[in-house]
């Protein structure tokens, strides 16, 4: 194995910022003491619950959000500020649906453009032509299809194509199989992890479907609620869970939940509220639906008619609110 690693993640700490670019006031960090690293050929997938920071993390690996340049290292540089990593394919991110904003029409629209797939993905320029073959055999894709006509699943195979087409160095992937049926699922996953074995690239994997998942990864890495639960080689988890890789991910979910539940009845107990955040340096309490909101432009984000804050109060507030 190379003595270089790939990926170094150094004390990993992250706030979302205000509309000062600034951590608001007094906020807790959403990812804290995070620290892990991947070498040339590693295969790690990134579990825990929803909203445990997993797509964050990826978003900071990706260079897409910026931190202290020690703390997060890809192939020796700054994932944020050494934009060259992107600009190159040595750093690639697939995550999310295909989607965009239409000012005053919608958000997270699908892209659905009347172009066919052959268009699109011989579009990208500088390509190999023998991967390109490789990839839309793989995918099974028809370049027949057109993009306002496909199905969910059919479009991200696109997507995924388009975003593999230039050999990577670093991979990093969010959920991006959610869309995809079970043989598409498999015969990706079996390129990836030729990619890793042949080129000795580095693949992250955040997913919650682990069916043949059991013989991929070499490493798994567990986060809960922002923080570093287990980062291991997964022969070590097989020896030490005695399970399979759904059953073992699970028993964690269960402890974590559990533990959150025993919290809960604590505080309630105690008089506390069951949940409490701090935001913009004010301390919330209610509904977590709630608590997890942030006033930002007044309430209102641009090309959306409706506020980025639940309630009708928050309506009669803003200066941009539409006279009734």
């Amino acid at each position: 194995m190379a003595s270089t690693p790939n990926i170094e993640i150094n004390g990993l700490k992250f706030t979302y910022p205000g509309i000062d670019g600034h951590p608001p006031p007094g906020s807790t960090p959403l990812i804290q003491g995070f620290s892990a690293t991947l070498f040339p050929g590693d295969r790690c997938l990134l579990v825990g619950a929803n909203g445990a920071g997993k797509t964050t993390i990826l978003k900071i690996l990706g260079g897409k959000h910026m931190v202290e340049p020690h703390m997060v290292r890809v192939l020796g540089r700054s994932a944020f500020h050494d934009t060259g990593l992107t600009s190159s394919g040595d750093l690639s991110y697939l995550g999310g649906e295909w989607k965009r904003d239409v000012a005053f029409a919608g958000f997270e629209v699908s892209i659905q453009m009347n172009i066919s797939a052959e268009k699109m993905i011989f579009g990208v320029e500088g390509v190999d032509p023998d991967r390109r073959t490789e990839l839309i055999k793989v995918l099974d894709i028809d370049l027949s299809w057109r993009m306002h006509k496909v199905s969910d699943g059919q479009r991200r195979r696109v997507q995924i194509c388009m975003g593999l087409l230039k050999p990577f160095k670093v991979l990093l992937l969010d959920e991006i199989t959610v869309d995809l049926d079970v043989l598409a699922r498999a015969d990706l996953l079996s390129f990836l992890k030729k990619e890793c074995e042949e080129r000795h690239a580095t693949i992250i994997y955040a997913t919650h479907i682990f069916d043949g998942l059991e013989i991929w990864p070499t490493h798994i890495v567990y986060v809960a609620r922002g923080r570093l639960q287990l980062c291991m080689p997964m022969d070590k988890v097989k020896e030490l869970s005695k399970m399979s890789l759904m059953r073992t991910v699970e028993s964690w979910l269960r402890k974590e939940q559990d533990e959150e539940r025993i919290k809960r009845k604590e505080r309630k107990a105690k008089g506390l509220p069951e949940f409490e955040k701090q935001i913009d340096g004010s301390r919330v309490i209610g509904d977590p639906a709630h608590v997890g909101a942030r006033v930002i432009n007044n309430g209102w984000a641009a090309g959306r008619l409706h506020s980025t804050v639940a309630g009708e109060e928050n309506f009669t507030l803003s200066s941009n609110r539409v006279l009734r």
